[in-house]
């Protein structure tokens, strides 16, 4: 018994209130300042990858008055489309985003729509700016990731391990009311969209002369969706079932993995057949 104190000690606490403080009937929730906070660190990376580009940095603030709303509508449109057998009213309940949730994949479409919207009238290469803005992309995701943490949601299977994350009984689904601890997947995908932030901005600069446009968003896609897929065989948090048993975002993650990673290999096969 005692060899499990250490154990005990280092495994993550749960967190005492998702909420950071009060005024009036407004709340400041952590989940809310996470996502702040990731919008602020992924525009700041942006601004300067746009500007090591050869553009103006401002363009990366304008650029949000697109891509965050049409990212909010895609988000919240993916998850209700999802979850139709919740939503009896899914016009309705869609536009009440404070009941439900969002979805990454959704926020992913609508925030690439507001950006090719914007690059349209500016005159902007969408690619160029796209490959600018998925090393912010993914750093935001690692910042807004620890919401989760404080909602004490996306966590994985129950776990024993050092540092599993203690959840209360009432955020524990039924069928695992009596395990204490449970895999922190929130904190693997934070360090894996790290991982991934790193990747791209080596990547950007090490192959900048080899690159082409929209190959940089590719490898995104393709990384993330690759880390998204293991993490989904861990996540018990209740979602859409393809076909009764599979995961939708585990699904959608391995063809957007597969699919990203061909599209680069036929942009370059011409490159790498010359270099065999």
């Amino acid at each position: 018994m005692a060899t499990l104190v250490p154990f005990a000690l280092l495994s993550l606490p749960s967190p005492p209130s998702p909420v950071v403080f009060h005024a009036g009937p407004l709340a400041l929730t952590y989940y809310g300042l996470s996502v702040a906070l990731g919008i602020a660190v992924g525009t700041w990376l942006t601004g300067r990858e746009l500007a090591r580009r050869g553009y103006d940095a401002v363009l990366t603030l304008e650029a949000l008055v697109f891509v965050i709303p049409l990212g909010v509508a895609g988000a919240r449109i993916y998850y209700v489309a999802a979850h139709l057998d919740v939503y009896a009213k899914p016009i309705k309940t869609g536009m009440e985003v404070w009941h439900g949730g969002l979805d990454f994949y959704g926020a992913l479409a609508g925030g690439l729509l507001g950006l090719l919207l914007y690059c349209r009238l500016r005159g902007v290469s969408a690619l160029v700016f796209a490959d600018a803005a998925a090393p912010g992309l993914i750093l935001a995701q690692a910042v807004g990731r620890w919401g989760d943490y404080f909602n004490q949601e996306i966590f994985g299977q129950p776990s024993e391990l050092p540092w599993a994350i203690r959840i209360v009984q009432e955020n524990r689904p039924a069928q695992f009311a009596d395990a204490a601890s449970f895999h922190p997947t929130f904190l693997y995908e934070s360090l894996w969209d790290v991982l991934v932030c790193l990747a791209l901005l080596w990547v950007a600069r090490r192959f900048a002369g080899r690159l082409r446009d929209g190959d940089v968003l590719l490898l995104y896609v393709s990384l993330y969706s690759f880390g998204r897929l293991l993490l989904e065989t861990l996540r018990v948090d209740p979602t859409y079932l393809v076909g009764g048993t599979i995961r939708g975002n585990l699904l959608v993650s391995g063809v957007l993995a597969l699919i990203s990673v061909l599209i680069l290999f036929a942009k370059h096969s011409r490159t790498l057949g010359k270099s065999l």
